[in-house]
């Protein structure tokens, strides 16, 4: 994690990370002002509070009320070098606690981050550089040794110089990437979290049997989804970006819908046509990307080449964006390296949701078999020594695809998770399964996962798949885990060169009668593949075109974000579409119109709800104010101190609508409960002379938007190095 610290006044200082500030200060007596902690204080505190952190994950994995439980640490100081210190950590616990969770929570502490770090004792590397912003990206491995390489299975490189190729692509594009976390909590499972320093929101999550395969996993993905743009995916590109020559590629084109909203001759193809449009519903409208959010400008959409003959055929960049999120999107050494992973990550999604969907149950691999694979079975054998009952199934369903299943049981809380890996290596699919099942968990986010159940109705809703895909939280049904399998368990596989591979992947959807479609990204330097497969690799419904597409962005931007420049004919105009597009009330503001705001901040936790509230309050619609404010405060997720504020809102509407009352009666107790500053604002805004209440002017501009502005800049560096690479002048 990347932290910059500025110089305040006198001796305070202010630490900026992620989207947090930190200010610091010195006592008086050491001529500071008092006015904040020190930087000594806050690693003190961060000591106690990891702790906290640990006793309260422990407890809340077992029900274990934490309202009586109490904590505090001392440290005691050597009076002869007081550098060397005993940090006293104590917790007071109820009666009622049973001597085995006694022990727990204390086996918890032990587990603290902070601590672990401070007794591994961290190694300082301290430099001087010409500029903080320029600074070369630093290494995230040692200068590749070929006496040292690694090679694995399905790589055209060795681990090593793939990591350093990969790394020094993105520096080169000036992204200075921080490894956030590392996990390794079974033998030969590794997963890692890496992140672009200056906008956190580009982030990947890696995994492998080692730290440098893990590593090697975690860059690739990066590349991947800087080629494919999908970091920024549901994001507004800012007015620069959206009036340039081009907006997501230099090879795009554009397509103006026809007069009556029909869909433009030259994007598609006859196939794919029959399934995103079988009924004629899809109008061009449907099909304005969200990014640019240029009605005016058409239909951008992006080239395509059909496997089967090698045409060319432009799919709109809002159908990718809707329907197939990241799958089928991979980067290689080389580009046979890349069809590989591409092809194995479809089967593996399209495998899982037909066994997840159609209830499969899968047969055992043999104990013989996993004993081939000494490591897998370390881990597997480490899990299950945790507590954890892990199943290995075979789910290539008798052979026909490149799967595995690693399904972990949960005792403690009943829940279950299946992970499924793909490859033509039989080996490296149940690798991939495992180091899946584990990717950035600890054992306590093994107790997240739902129960079993025979409800196939809820098994098979499309929502369903949607969340196996975004973190394996779905469902899964009981069946799944009968003894009596559908399949018979095959020792499938399908491995040679990465050329063989990728042309036996292709020559399964082939026969399938499958239509393949590939978009080839090389240049960051890395060969990246696209692939779609129509009607088999979606992630989400069809439908989501006309009933769910992303671009609804596009009916409410713009007013949401002059909310406080717009008169109250265009403020009713807003709430009356709010009202009449049955969106979800407590959708949030940054998923409706695609901007990252500050999740810390008013707009960050702004629903549709809160909204339609706020404009009630600014056109003085007392009655529709009170009844959302009710509903607000019902359902209320929001921060303490904004719930209290709509508390006293609630109460002052009370009174105005009740003809026998007066506000005056009231205001002096009210001012006692809520505050006077608070009170004047909540009467303000009833009044209607304060309009939306905590949320910072801002406009399609997006001054003040520090979070979205990081993105933006983000993807700056991409598109001006595409529009160089293409002599394309921005």
């Amino acid at each position: 994690m990347e932290i910059k610290v500025n110089f305040l006044e006198n001796l305070r200082l202010e630490a900026k990370f992620d989207d947090f500030t930190v200010i610091t200060d010195q006592p008086i007596r050491y001529k500071g002002d008092g006015s904040a902690p020190s930087p000594f204080d806050y690693f003190l505190a961060s000591s106690a509070l990891c702790a906290a952190y640990f006793v309260r994950v422990y407890c809340l994995a077992r029900d274990i009320p934490t309202e009586n439980i109490r904590l505090s640490q001392n440290n005691i100081v050597d009076p002869e070098n007081r550098y060397n210190q005993i940090f006293k950590i104590q917790v007071e616990l109820p009666e009622d606690i049973s001597e085995k969770d006694r022990e727990g929570i204390l086996r918890s502490i032990d587990r603290c981050t902070v601590k672990k770090v401070v007794q591994t004792g961290p190694e300082f590397q301290i430099e001087t550089v010409e500029n903080l912003d320029e600074d070369a990206q630093a290494l995230l491995m040692a200068k590749p040794d070929e006496a040292a390489y690694t090679w694995i299975e399905g790589k055209d490189l060795p681990l090593e110089q793939t990591i350093a190729n990969m790394s020094a692509m993105l520096a080169d594009l000036g992204m200075k990437i921080e490894i956030a976390s590392w996990r390794n909590i079974v033998p030969h499972v590794w997963s890692l979290h890496i992140r672009d320093a200056a906008s956190p929101m580009c982030f990947t999550n890696g995994k492998g049997a080692t730290k440098e395969s893990a590593l090697c996993s975690a860059l690739g993905e990066f590349i991947e989804r800087l080629s494919c743009n999908f970091f920024y995916n549901d994001q507004f590109f800012g007015e620069e970006i959206a009036n340039s020559e081009f907006v997501h590629y230099p090879n795009e084109k554009w397509f103006q819908p026809g007069p009556n909203d029909e869909l433009p001759e030259g994007i598609l193809d006859d196939y794919c046509l029959a399934i995103y449009n079988p009924e004629g519903e899809l109008g061009g409208s449907n099909l304005i990307d969200t990014n640019s959010g240029k009605v005016e400008r058409g239909i951008v959409a992006l080239p395509f080449v059909r496997r089967s003959d090698g045409e060319t055929v432009y799919f709109p960049s809002n159908l990718i964006e809707n329907l197939y999120l990241s799958n089928g999107m991979s980067a290689g050494n080389t580009l046979q390296e890349a069809q590989v992973q591409c092809l194995s990550e479809i089967f593996e999604r399209a495998v899982k949701k037909q066994i997840i969907e159609e209830e499969i149950a899968l047969p055992d691999v043999p104990q013989q078999v996993l004993a081939r694979y000494p490591a897998i079975l370390e881990g597997i054998q480490a899990l299950e020594a945790q507590g954890f009952p892990v199943l290995v199934k075979d789910a290539s369903l008798g052979g026909q695809f490149p799967v595995m299943c690693v399904t972990l049981m949960n005792p403690r809380t009943g829940g279950v998770f299946a992970s499924f890996g793909a490859h033509p290596s039989f080996e490296v699919a149940l690798e991939r399964s495992l180091t899946e099942l584990l990717q950035g968990r600890s054992f306590e986010g093994l107790n997240d996962f739902m129960p079993p159940t025979f409800n196939t109705m809820a098994v098979t809703e499309p929502n369903n798949f949607v969340e196996h895909f975004i973190d394996s939280s779905g469902l899964l049904s009981w069946r799944f885990f009968s003894a009596r399998s559908e399949y018979e368990f095959c020792d499938w596989g399908f491995s040679g060169s990465n050329e063989e591979e990728a042309a036996t992947l292709f020559g399964i959807l082939e026969e399938m009668g499958k239509e393949v479609y590939m978009a080839v990204h090389e240049d960051l330097g890395a060969p990246v593949c696209r692939i779609l497969v129509p009607g088999y690799s979606e992630v989400y419904p069809v439908d989501d075109l006309i009933w769910d597409n992303t671009n609804m962005a596009l009916d409410y931007r713009e007013d949401i974000l002059n909310l406080h420049a717009l008169k109250d004919e265009q403020l009713a105009d807003l709430l009356e579409r709010l009202e009449e597009s049955q969106l979800d009330d407590h959708m949030d503001i940054i998923t409706l119109i695609g901007i990252e705001f500050d999740e810390n901040t008013d707009w960050g936790q702004l629903t549709v709800l809160e909204l339609k509230l706020l404009i009630n309050l600014a056109l003085q619609q007392h009655e529709e104010a009170l009844e959302r404010v009710e509903m607000f405060l019902q359902y209320n997720d929001n921060t303490v101190e904004r719930g209290l504020f709509y508390r006293a809102v609630n109460a002052v509407l009370e009174i105005l609508l009740d003809d026998e009352l007066e506000l005056g009666d009231f205001l002096h107790n009210l001012q006692r409960m809520f505050g006077e500053e608070t009170m004047a604002t909540v009467v303000g805004s009833v009044m209607g002379e304060v309009r939306f209440h905590g949320l910072t002017p801002t406009s399609m501009a997006l001054e003040g938007l520090e979070k979205h502005q990081r993105l933006i800049e983000s993807y700056k560096k991409l598109h001006a190095h595409r529009a160089a690479r293409a002599g394309v002048a921005l």
